[in-house]
């Protein structure tokens, strides 16, 4: 396969992890309401922790790293990563404006950066970076 049709493919997980977020986002409070409750009962303290989002941008982060390959690992493509995220994040954001029973909300927005900052984070460590290496395109 060229290098060019691989790299391009390398940007679908990006693409679907997008489209997943997308479609969460388009579900009502209600609809959301019974889908980790669990968290909470596991994490009493961090109830109002939003596990969603942190997770879903984790996930992003990671799909974003993928795209840009192994250089992923420079410092430069980590922040644009954390950046991409909240950008799509801001995004996201707008667009619970318009879903019943949803609204922006800035903690939200944090939660992202959080999740999508750790993901970097993880990144650094050798021993992930050693099997990261053999993922990256």
């Amino acid at each position: 396969m060229k290098q060019t049709a691989r790299r391009s493919l390398a940007l679908l997980p990006s693409v679907l992890t997008m489209a997943a977020i997308f479609w969460l986002s388009s579900r009502t409070g209600d609809e959301l309401n019974t889908v980790l409750p669990w968290l909470q009962k596991l994490f009493p303290s961090m109830a109002d922790f939003n596990w969603g989002h942190f997770v879903a941008y984790f996930a992003l982060a990671l799909a974003y790293a993928y795209g840009f390959g192994r250089r992923a690992e420079r410092l430069s493509a980590k922040a644009a990563v954390v950046l991409l995220c909240l950008a799509y994040g801001l995004t996201d954001e707008y667009h619970q404006s318009f879903v019943a029973g949803r609204s922006p909300d800035f903690e939200d927005l944090l939660h992202d950066g959080i999740g999508a900052a750790l993901a970097m984070l993880l990144l650094t460590f050798p021993p992930v970076i050693k099997q990261w290496r053999r993922l990256a395109v």
